[in-house]
């Protein structure tokens, strides 16, 4: 098995038996800036820190790749509602300075079982960095 990761207890692993990555990952940040207007003089800037970083990817879950896919799309509800904030790793590098936050997820059904459980699902995160204070 080689574990290609993980997001708290998601992991993103691929083996004989499961197959669950990542994919489309886009990791982002900004600065901020003020702007001090002068009379009859040009603005001044100045910086004033950073913004949390924030982290967008999307994964295909598939039960037929081993994946049991509402067991995987509780978690990430139950993490996203819970507010818990998760350690990222990816290949061998944790991201960010400390911990991650679910701020929203969205997951498209592709295909269900006869009970109406989905067996694949398009599955979209958006993290934002949680930093200690």
């Amino acid at each position: 098995m080689a574990v290609v990761g993980c997001l708290g207890e998601i992991i993103f692993q691929v083996s004989e038996e499961v197959v669950e990555t990542l994919k489309d990952v886009e990791w982002s940040g900004s600065a901020r800036y003020a702007v001090h207007q002068r009379h009859l003089q040009n603005a001044l800037t100045e910086f004033t820190g950073v913004d949390p970083d924030s982290i967008k990817f999307s994964m295909t879950l598939t039960w037929e790749l081993g994946v049991n896919v509402l067991e995987e799309l509780v978690k990430i509800w139950t993490y996203e509602r819970s507010g818990e904030a998760l350690p990222l790793v990816i290949g061998d590098k944790p991201y960010g300075k400390y911990r991650w936050n679910i701020l929203k997820h969205s997951a498209q059904y592709q295909s269900q079982d006869k009970w109406g459980n989905p067996t694949v699902a398009e599955v979209s995160l958006e993290l934002q960095e949680y930093l200690r204070s």
